[in-house]
């Protein structure tokens, strides 16, 4: 069992920048692929980035170049590093730990969810 809590949202102006965080407990992070998604009112839940457990990084195209994940598993603590925001970011953030890694894409493939983060961006 993992239970995963969220932190770092806020309102930034277009432009600006936030770090997200995503706090898991339990002694076995290292071994979870960890994805990051979002959902804006009306919208489903898309992908927005992963880390594997051996710190393969992938990312949707629309955050591409502007947003970096990364993992610190001595902290067992994910980050979700934005810069350069859009308005269209605008989202509640969710992070997601997944053992299969079959599709780490898919928000489907995950075990574990947090309760999610609000990221407004104003324009």
């Amino acid at each position: 069992q993992v239970q995963l809590v969220e932190s770092g949202g806020g309102l930034v102006q277009a432009g600006g920048s936030l770090r997200l965080s995503c706090a898991a407990s339990g002694r076995t992070f290292s071994r979870y692929h960890m994805g990051w998604f979002r959902q804006a009112p009306g919208n489903e839940r898309e992908f927005v980035a992963y880390i594997s457990r051996i710190s393969i990084t992938d990312y949707a195209d629309s955050v591409k170049g502007r947003f970096t994940v990364s993992r610190d598993n001595a902290k067992n603590t994910v980050y979700l590093q934005m810069n350069s925001l859009k308005p269209e970011d605008t989202a509640v953030y969710y992070c997601a730990a997944d053992q299969a890694g079959w599709s780490l894409i898919r928000a489907s493939e995950y075990d574990y969810w947090g309760q999610g983060t609000q990221v407004t961006v104003s324009s």
